[in-house]
């Protein structure tokens, strides 16, 4: 748990820090994504899908999984969940697929008190990184997060 607190703390600092580089550059910014993890993807990959595919759809994180989500946006809970599901619904009307909000005081790998606009579940690090492009035409500071229970 330590561990992973203190990869998610240096996430955020890093993240943070990228975002306040390229908030300033002009023109088409070179995205530089640095993966890590597994080798190897297991032979199913791909975690049950948690909607049914219509576009009006929100989608939910498969109960009791693990796995690995892009986040579009992090938002406060003081906020109020209806500004997430407003963003949820645009990036679903926009085409990405299975996108939903996590409360992410449910989830021990994830910051506690925001709600997490995602967008995929992906069994792999390597699976949710090959969707980043995508998200990140929707929003720039879409990132690759890992949801553990």
């Amino acid at each position: 748990m330590t561990r992973t607190a203190i990869a998610a703390v240096v996430a955020l600092i890093g993240a943070a820090a990228a975002v306040a580089v390229a908030g300033g550059s002009q023109g088409d910014p070179e995205v530089i994504t640095a993966t890590g993890g597994f080798a190897t993807v297991p032979a199913s990959s791909t975690l049950p899908s948690p909607d049914d595919g219509s576009p009006s759809q929100i989608a939910e994180w498969p109960p009791g999984e693990d796995g690995w989500t892009v986040a579009l946006a992090s938002l406060p809970q003081t906020g109020g969940r209806r500004i997430a599901l407003a963003r949820a619904a645009k990036a679903r009307a926009r085409g990405l697929p299975q996108v939903g909000v996590l409360d992410s005081s449910r989830y021990a790998s994830l910051h506690s008190g925001y709600w997490i606009v995602f967008t995929g579940v992906y069994s792999s690090e390597a699976e949710a990184t090959s969707a980043l492009e995508a998200a990140r035409r929707l929003s720039r500071t879409a990132a690759v997060r890992r949801v553990v229970s």
